[in-house]
């Protein structure tokens, strides 16, 4: 009886993993709870120096996917927009930092058992916009960047779930240019350092 059960759960998985394994293209969409660097400057007319680590907040995503399928592994080039969110406290003002831009991650994986894989790769960035609430900030220092992706997944049919954590390894900073409230110099560490929860669909 163990037997047939253990026989009739591996087949199910194998027959999951096969739904979504193969070359093919899809949609995804999730959610991500991002923390960006920390905010360097000064203050007022006397200069007082700060450092004001950021509050993480939850973020979104949605694009396209593509994949290249060999027995053990894949590649999987992604194309998606982006909106994170962090949050500052500058003079007990909290101020909201938005980003919005599109990555483009190129994913490498390995398929373990079943429907579990593994992957990981850099990520492309070009950054849309950028504002940090009663804060005037410029555009970041450089439209591209680079990052790095790694996570783990599940396939379940042509449905896929995965969660990854991202990371931003090149500097790229926005300085801050003035306060509605407070006289303020400085710099946001704009790097992204979050956890994704994606949901994808095989078409």
């Amino acid at each position: 009886m163990k037997k047939t059960l253990l026989v009739a759960v591996l087949s199910l998985m194998g027959t999951a993993a096969f739904a979504q394994s193969g070359t093919g293209f899809g949609i995804k969409a999730g959610l991500s709870y991002n923390k960006n660097g920390d905010l360097i400057g000064s203050v007022g007319d006397a200069g007082q120096n700060i450092t004001e680590g950021a509050e993480g907040k939850s973020g979104y995503h949605f694009g396209f996917w593509g994949k290249l399928d060999f027995p053990k592994m894949y590649i999987r080039p992604e194309l998606v927009y982006s909106k994170t969110k962090s949050s500052y406290n500058v003079e007990n003002s909290s101020n909201d930092y938005d980003l919005s831009k599109l990555d483009l991650p190129v994913l490498i994986g390995v398929k373990i058992v079943g429907p579990l894989h593994v992957f990981a790769g850099p990520a492309f960035q070009y950054v849309l916009s950028n504002d940090l609430g009663n804060i005037e900030v410029q555009d970041v220092e450089n439209d591209f960047s680079v990052g790095l992706n790694a996570g783990v997944g599940v396939n379940l049919g042509k449905i896929g779930l995965d969660v990854r954590y991202e990371r931003g390894f090149s500097e790229n900073e926005a300085r801050i240019v003035s306060n509605n409230i407070t006289d303020i110099t400085g710099r946001v560490d704009s790097r992204p350092s979050q956890v994704i929860f994606a949901l994808s669909l095989k078409l």
